[in-house]
């Protein structure tokens, strides 16, 4: 199986949140990529990188960063494949809200799925849903996390009703 998804982040310090996406394409088998690509200190990377991302396979990419948040916004721009934005609070970050809104607030004609702040782990499964469209036997997996989601709260349910 070849790489389907590339998860990027603006620096090595969002590697704790972005492990999160990673270990959910482990959990359901699909192939990615994970490396560090600034917008602001490294563009011409970052516009390598979103440049070639379709040509070499990848179906979606996943782009985490804090403070001004650009790389999600500015990959998208480069690519026609879907990006989901993951903010960061980073130590520079006011409370993550310059991430968040720097992902969330993209102009018309650029979207970025955006998740919750420090949420790679939900960019994962969005991530997976999304490759799942083409895929049934990722769609069966997909299908199973949720039904055990959902058999989670319910056994919750009845312990707590008694």
């Amino acid at each position: 199986m070849s790489v389907q998804v590339g998860i990027i982040m603006g620096s090595k310090s969002d590697l704790h949140i972005m492990q999160d996406a990673a270990d959910i394409f482990k959990e359901f088998g699909v192939e990615f990529e994970m490396t560090v690509v600034s917008a602001h200190r490294t563009p011409d990377r970052m516009f390598y990188y979103a440049k070639q991302a379709a040509g070499r396979g990848l179906k979606v990419i996943i782009a985490g960063a804090g403070g001004a948040a650009h790389l999600p916004g500015m990959v998208a721009s480069i690519t026609v494949l879907p990006v989901i934005g993951v903010p960061v609070k980073s130590s520079n970050s006011i409370d993550g809200w310059d991430s968040i809104l720097s992902i969330l607030q993209m102009p018309n004609g650029i979207p970025v799925a955006t998740v919750a702040l420090n949420a790679a782990k939900n960019a994962g499964l969005l991530a997976v849903q999304i490759l799942s469209t083409a895929d049934s036997a990722l769609a069966e997996k997909m299908q199973a996390y949720k039904d055990e989601l959902r058999k989670k709260v319910e056994e919750t349910a009845t312990e707590m009703e008694g």
